[in-house]
């Protein structure tokens, strides 16, 4: 069992003396193409594995329709995962970036494409970006079924920065149609 620290607290780079505080993160992995649950699965692995990341939570998986994607395209299998870092959110970003290439993720379809993984942040403590290739928190993880529905199975009193609180999103998507979500209680992701 990983040991989660403690919020409060900030670790030192032990190499340049700076300072970094540890933030809670939302992190949204998903898969349609392949071995989805393996690849659900190694993406959970590979994010342990990763220095200066302590996973706290993973999610129970769900299987959902895909959102925008090209007709014929093979449902989803979705989860959440929480972790405590001192990692930046661009640091970050570039480890999910390489887990997914490590799982074979093509980009060149265009966007919404089936894909062997996802790995989304969703949120990095209370830090907010607007760059190209970084935005925080998630810009449409508050109309997502398949990020709200894991996220309150693990933190049911969460809150999505700048929305409001995960609950009162997932009620509103429900009741808007729900986006084709069902939990797999035949899957399990482990730490």
């Amino acid at each position: 069992m990983t040991e989660t620290p403690n919020p409060h607290i900030v670790d030192t780079d032990t190499l340049t003396g700076e300072m970094h505080p540890i933030r809670r993160c939302v992190l949204a992995i998903g898969s349609n193409k392949g071995e989805r649950a393996n690849n659900l699965q190694g993406a959970v692995s590979s994010l342990a594995d990763t220095p200066e990341v302590f996973l706290t939570a993973v999610s129970p998986v769900y299987e959902t329709e895909p959102v925008d994607a090209p007709q014929g395209s093979r449902d989803f299998l979705n989860a959440v995962v929480l972790l405590d870092t001192a990692l930046s959110a661009r640091t970050l970003l570039e480890r999910a970036l390489a887990i997914e290439d490590a799982y074979g993720r093509d980009r060149s379809d265009g966007p919404n494409s089936p894909r062997t993984l996802d790995v989304d942040l969703v949120v990095v403590g209370d830090r907010r970006a607007n760059d190209e290739d970084l935005v925080l928190p998630h810009p449409r993880a508050h109309e997502r079924a398949f990020v709200l529905a894991p996220w309150h199975d693990v933190e049911p009193d969460a809150e999505l920065l700048d929305h409001g609180p995960v609950a009162e999103l997932l009620a509103k998507v429900c009741s808007d149609g729900g986006q084709g979500i069902t939990l797999r209680d035949d899957l399990a992701l482990t730490l």
